[in-house]
């Protein structure tokens, strides 16, 4: 199947690694020209390099921090410098503070925000300007499944996932009439690094363990109905398909990407 996103420009933050990682190389293998933004330059060149590999596209990478409020022009300077245009845009980056609600801290509240909302906000507001210039865009947001039905001691990650929720549905509303489509990704458990170092420590006291017994034995612990943990491609696949256009009709939606888990539609 066609994507249709052939020398569209896509954003991709977090893009270093895991979903990020996935989503920029199945654009880029589409025939997208992506720009990947993450923090860390020595792992964000890597990611870049191994796409370009696996692909043969055209990848940017640019290391950047979300929750700085000068990122956002950064990175639209950067795609219209080297492009000279945006169509899609993928707010992914963040990470995972799940802590009873007494003690997480100001700090703790403000920097989850800082990155997670406040970071997603001011992108956004950075690239609907071009993507009126070209008729149109895609902006997809990850989430989570805890932003849909948090749970105890999910905080604050569960409460600024909920608040990506409601602006991936207040903005389909606001920009449907400039065509730029909003939709969100609900994620469950998916292979990632963060769960690679959590195995890592497990290893340590007990050796034998492998990578496989670990997956097997987080998705027995998680109630997982398919029984199994997604491959990062699999959310990847998801989010190149919401940015394409194959999904024109489809705009103010949450997808869960989570195996049957969510207690929810």
């Amino acid at each position: 199947m066609d994507l249709g996103l052939t020398d569209k420009v896509a954003i991709i933050t977090g893009g270093s690694e895991g979903i990020g990682k996935a989503a920029a190389q199945r654009m880029a293998q589409e025939g997208a020209r992506v720009i990947i933004v993450a923090r860390r330059p020595e792992v964000l060149e890597q990611a870049a390099q191994d796409i370009r590999t696996a692909t043969e596209g055209v990848v940017l990478p640019l290391s950047a921090d979300v929750s700085d409020p000068e990122t956002p022009q950064r990175v639209v300077k950067a795609a219209l410098d080297h492009f000279g245009r945006i169509d899609i845009l993928v707010n992914n980056a963040g990470a995972s503070i799940a802590k009873p609600f007494e003690n997480v801290t100001d700090e703790e509240w403000e920097k989850d925000f800082d990155l997670k909302v406040w970071g997603a906000v001011r992108l956004i507001r950075a690239c609907l300007p071009e993507m009126r210039k070209v008729g149109g865009g895609r902006v997809i947001n990850v989430t989570n499944l805890g932003g849909r039905t948090p749970g105890a001691s999910s905080m604050p990650t569960s409460i600024s996932r909920a608040a990506g929720i409601a602006i991936t549905k207040g903005l389909s509303k606001d920009l449907a009439k400039d065509n730029i489509l909003v939709t969100t990704v609900c994620i469950g458990t998916v292979k990632s690094g963060q769960h690679e170092r959590r195995y890592a420590r497990m290893k340590q006291t007990n050796p034998s363990l492998t990578m496989d017994q670990f997956y097997a034995q987080t998705a027995k612990d998680r109630g997982i109905p398919l029984g199994r943990v997604a491959e990062t491609e699999e959310a990847g696949d998801v989010i190149a398909f919401l940015a394409s256009g194959r999904a024109s009709y489809l705009t103010g939606i949450a997808v869960n990407i989570d195996g049957g888990t969510s207690s929810v539609v």
